[in-house]
């Protein structure tokens, strides 16, 4: 079964949570708009901000940096729920391999104190619904904001297999992605636990980083003799023993235990975790969101990051079928620059989109 496989906020605690200081300058001081261009903005807009951002994770602080370079007021409303935030480190990303995802998160919301039209609150938007030109949204602290737009990064909820002992060790020795994982398994014992189509192409991708990759079916072995040709010509084993649970310490696998009391050691284990919306915002926002490959419900965008309702943007692991942290900076970057450039066109006439 997927899905079932929860994440508390009692188990997912930050190691290193936003600075009181940090989050007492950004949170509960209102910005003051004292450019020209803000006063000018102020003075026409009935709405409290021009863009609210809702998800903290990297593409939601990337795209407030933007915004805020580009001096447009913004809320960032940050609900602590990145995907990677149990992740020992993040690998393959340029200036922050192999550093814990709370240091990159800590990092831009500190470097956001800089610019003055940007605010940054702990919550969660429970709800969203367009008004007039604009929305509104509902915190679960139950303040109430108006924006004109909105930028949805609210990030996705990994769903791996449900897995005895699996839970201390997701993120660390056990993991989805072997580009963000694999050099840490290199030349180590690896197993990889998938059905079908995605059985031969994992277990081979593995093969990039160890020679002793075993491939897990858990008694649904769904190969033919092409696959297990192909299997065997990179000495990778097919095992079908039904899984009973992982062994492990201080987030490290050691074992695989099986049904029939075996055990096969192994130091990491690569498995199928499908995403799924972690909040339902998209759709009460009337943005339209279709399956994918790898998620459930992924939100449809155009090349300019815009979702099928009006002035709601997205950005991130929300609206893209390759989920990593390098496309999440430049996405939510991406986003914010035509953010921007919408509100320049109904404040100016500005070309939108640009041509």
């Amino acid at each position: 079964m997927l899905c079932s496989f929860s994440t508390p906020r009692s188990w997912f605690r930050w190691p290193d949570s936003p600075s009181t200081t940090l989050v007492s300058n950004l949170r509960t001081r209102r910005r003051l708009f004292d450019h020209p261009a803000s006063r000018e903005s102020v003075g026409a807009m009935t709405h409290e901000w021009e863009c609210v951002v809702v998800g903290g994770g990297a593409a939601g602080l990337s795209a407030t940096l933007v915004l805020g370079r580009a001096r447009r007021r913004t809320l960032l409303v940050d609900a602590g729920e990145q995907s990677n935030r149990v992740s020992t480190g993040i690998g393959g990303l340029l200036g922050y391999d192999q550093r814990p995802p709370a240091e990159l998160y800590e990092t831009g919301r500190r470097e956001l104190e800089a610019y003055p039209t940007v605010e940054y609150r702990v919550g969660t938007v429970v709800h969203g619904a367009a008004q007039d030109d604009g929305f509104v949204l509902s915190l679960d602290d139950g303040d109430r904001v108006t924006t004109r737009r909105v930028l949805l990064a609210t990030g996705m909820e990994y769903c791996p297999p449900e897995l005895p002992g699996l839970e201390p060790l997701w993120g660390k020795s056990v993991f989805q992605c072997p580009f963000c994982h694999g050099w840490e398994m290199r030349d180590k014992r690896i197993a990889s636990l998938a059905a079908g189509e995605e059985a031969v192409h994992s277990a081979l991708m593995l093969r990039g980083w160890s020679d002793d990759v075993v491939l897990l079916t858990d008694g649904h072995p769904q190969l033919d003799g092409r696959d297990i040709d192909q299997l065997k010509a990179a000495d990778i084993i097919v095992d079908d023993r039904r899984i009973a649970e992982l062994i492990g310490t201080d987030g490290q696998l050691t074992a695989i235990a099986f049904n029939d009391g075996s055990r096969l050691e192994r130091d990491g284990l690569l498995v199928e975790a499908p995403l799924r919306q972690r909040s339902k915002l998209a759709e009460q926002l009337g943005a339209t969101c279709t399956p994918g490959p790898l998620a459930q419900d992924t939100i449809g965008i155009d090349a300019l990051h815009r979702t099928s309702a009006h002035t709601v943007f997205a950005a991130g692991d929300v609206c893209t079928e390759h989920p990593y942290v390098a496309g999440s900076i430049a996405g939510g970057a991406q986003a914010a620059m035509i953010v921007a450039q919408s509100l320049l066109a109904e404040q100016f006439g500005m070309p939108y989109p640009p041509e």
